[in-house]
């Protein structure tokens, strides 16, 4: 007995030895990797030159992503890239001696919100302007311009005098009452508008926005157009700001689809655009002084969505600080650290290892903030993670603050690709929520034109049983980014389950952007002008 328990002893020690020791050398080790990566960070990386290097899985995810754009396509099409689509909607607007037969279907339903449809087209044109250079070099850029503009011709038509904005086209109750193509739509379709006896400030200047970003697209290219959007963008944003009220509020039956929880993000998301489309300081003015007081929450960090324009506006205005800080006036320099500081703040609780980040994640990685449209968020994080990745490493910025640690533009980027890669396919499904994308993607997606065979017969009510049917959709809806999976990582794929299988365009638009900020690697662009 004793000799067995010397022996036991003897392990017993030798185990509590190993055990100290391996403790000693796993908190070297850790004190090792936190020293180099402080150091690495006071380092700043190499500035990217061109677009280098083309990383095929983004190239092929962008080029699926952007078919989905041309699939939405209201009017008649001219060079049909999609062959179970054809000309639809040519009367819209007729009641109002108006042609508002272009522009976007929303999502799955033949409805034309102008909300998000403007909100798509200030994040497409903020892409090309950012990653024009990039998407070019993959042979993407000249799609993305020609749906950018199919958006702003329809904006243009639907703002005929100054204080008039036709915000919205068909009937909601009556469309969602139908399940047809859009081709086949034969039943009336009203226009809303908003005017000065009755507002609508976040619309508008979210029109003003999509406007003012797409005149610097087009400045070089055709400047005739350039300066008719630029004139449209000026003229919204006085309207929004001199005949304040939310668009929701004066017109109920639209909170239903896209109610707006206020307007001063935009008032501010349309200046600043203004000011990067005018060099015009007054804008300037506007966003840091008493409107940056009473609208912008300084220190507060937000998510960006269609209907939160705050932390794209705090990453839009940053960039005057990285690329123009020695230009900017002293009167205006102060407001615009309290937008940057905000940013930082923002992109802190974005990176996984920050002391300040984000608890609202699933457990496979993926940012998670709504049960409905769940990859809105993630991927719209994602994205400005990846421009201000890219404007740190520009500008030779080595590191980022939050709280005691410090972090790379290379984290940022890899928060970036982390959110990309879930949607393609890195997930705990083991699928792409990008449809035709990889080998398993959404088969049942909510969406009337792609669920009904082109040759079908069927009229308003007929279709419902396309809705139903338990075959998977006969047209594939390629491009279409899902609303993706639950908190706790799974996917119905069901065409009557449209949180999870409904696509919209604003999804479209920051995937476009998430993935041509990862094609390549280049420079950022210093001046839009």
């Amino acid at each position: 007995m004793g000799e067995k328990s010397r022996s036991k002893g003897g392990c017993c020690g030798w185990f509590i030895a190993i055990a100290v020791l391996a403790i000693v050398v796993a908190a070297v080790v850790y004190t090792v990797k936190v020293k180099i990566r402080h150091s690495h960070s006071d380092k700043p990386a190499p500035v990217p030159g061109p677009p280098g290097a083309v990383q095929q899985k983004y190239s092929s995810a962008l080029k699926t992503s952007l078919q989905f754009l041309d699939i939405q396509k209201s009017g008649k099409l001219a060079n049909n890239k999609i062959p179970w689509r054809g000309d639809s909607a040519l009367k819209d607007g007729s009641e109002a001696s108006l042609d508002l037969s272009k522009g976007l279907y929303d999502a799955g339903d033949n409805m034309k919100f102008g909300f998000p449809m403007a909100f798509t087209a200030t994040v497409l044109s903020w892409t090309i302007l950012e990653y024009g250079d990039q998407m070019d070099h993959v042979g993407q850029l000249e799609s993305a311009q020609d749906s950018l503009k199919w958006i702003t011709d329809f904006l243009i038509n639907a703002h005929p005098s100054e204080n008039t904005l036709y915000i919205q086209v068909g009937d909601p109750a009556v469309d969602h009452g139908c399940w047809q193509r859009p081709e086949a739509m034969t039943e009336k379709r009203p226009l809303i508008q908003i005017n000065s006896s009755c507002p609508g400030s976040d619309i508008a200047a979210e029109t003003a926005a999509a406007m003012a970003s797409a005149s610097l697209v087009f400045k070089k290219s055709d400047s005739t157009y350039s300066s008719t959007l630029l004139k449209h963008a000026k003229q919204l944003f006085t309207f929004a700001d001199k005949n304040r009220g939310s668009y929701s509020e004066y017109i109920p039956e639209v909170a239903t689809y896209y109610n707006s929880t206020g307007y001063g993000d935009e008032l501010l998301w349309a200046a600043s655009w203004l000011y990067h489309a005018t060099g015009d300081d007054s804008y300037l003015e506007y966003v840091t002084g008493q409107n940056g007081e009473d609208y912008a929450n300084w220190g507060s960090p937000t998510w960006f969505s269609w209907d939160s324009k705050l932390a794209g506006t705090q990453v839009l205005l940053s960039r005057l600080s990285f690329f123009k800080g020695k230009d900017i006036s002293n009167a205006y320099s102060s407001g615009l650290q309290n937008y940057r500081k905000t940013a930082d703040a923002v992109m802190c609780g974005l990176l996984p290892d920050s002391p300040t980040a984000t608890k609202s994640r699933t457990d496979g990685g993926l940012i998670w903030v709504s049960e409905w449209n769940s990859l809105q968020h993630p991927i719209a994080s994602a994205f400005l993670a990846a421009l201000y990745s890219d404007y740190m490493l520009t500008t030779r910025t080595p590191k980022l603050k939050c709280g005691s640690d410090s972090f790379r533009p290379s984290d940022l980027r890899d928060f970036a690709k982390s959110q990309a890669d879930y949607v393609l396919g890195k997930n705990p499904m083991k699928m792409s929520f990008l449809v035709g994308y990889g080998d398993k993607f959404p088969e049942f997606v909510h969406h009337r034109g792609a669920s009904i065979p082109i040759d079908s017969k069927t009229n308003c009510k007929d279709g419902f049983k396309w809705l139903d049917s338990t075959d998977p959709n006969p047209n594939v809806a390629t491009g279409a980014l899902v609303g993706g999976p639950f908190l706790n990582e799974t996917f119905i794929d069901s065409r009557n389950n449209s949180m999870q299988t409904e696509p919209t365009t604003y999804n479209s638009a920051i995937i476009v952007g998430l993935l041509s900020s990862l094609v390549t690697t280049s420079s950022a662009v210093q001046s839009f002008t």
